[in-house]
């Protein structure tokens, strides 16, 4: 996990001091953890994908929500701020502050040279528990790629990447695709 770990705090003790706080930490098993920082392109990435899945779902009940809402994989699990969800369907919210979503179809997180682990292996195991969770997505900074695990009838989870400028990922839980070119508009890779 990014940052320093907190004393150890109920569910309900994160939530009160999360929502005063003037940043955001995660939440696991007890404690909080302060999130790592951004970068230009990581927040490119995150509004491009975000625009171009709204741009493609149309009239659709899908509703797409940047690291501005929390999610919940379980009461006592994490909780945690990912760069992009879908909802599809009515919204179902923790409680009546109505800041922390439980039903996310699909989650993306565009990755970070220091969370790059985290959001491989541990953020996937958390998010695997979510029972409404369909396709979880990584998108690299470093190159144009897009990893897309996605949970098949079995409950088994299978990998598709997509590779190049040319590649169109498909994203089989919203019914609609996007070209990495459109995805990756105005990010630089380094040589």
């Amino acid at each position: 996990m990014a940052g320093h770990a907190q004393p150890f705090l109920t569910p309900e003790q994160y939530l009160h001091i999360e929502r005063s706080a003037d940043s955001r930490s995660e939440y696991y098993d007890g404690r909080m953890y302060a999130m790592a920082g951004g970068s230009q392109d990581h927040q490119r990435l995150k509004d491009n994908l975000a625009f171009e899945l709204r741009r493609r779902f149309g009239k659709r009940r899908c509703e797409i929500g940047t690291s501005d809402l929390r999610v919940s994989v379980s009461h006592n699990g994490l909780y945690t701020y990912p760069d992009v969800f879908v909802i599809c369907g009515e919204s179902k919210l923790l409680d009546g502050h109505k800041d922390t979503l439980l039903n996310p179809v699909l989650i993306a997180e565009i990755l970070l040279p220091s969370t790059e682990r985290y959001d491989r292996v541990f953020k996937f195991s958390q998010y695997r528990q979510i029972e409404s969770l369909q396709e979880y997505v990584i998108v690299s900074q470093s190159e144009p790629r897009v990893e897309v695990q996605r949970r098949e009838a079995d409950g088994a989870w299978s990998l598709t990447e997509f590779v190049g400028m040319n590649a169109v990922c498909r994203f089989a839980s919203v019914d609609c695709e996007v070209p990495l070119a459109e995805l990756y508009t105005n990010i630089t890779f380094e040589s």
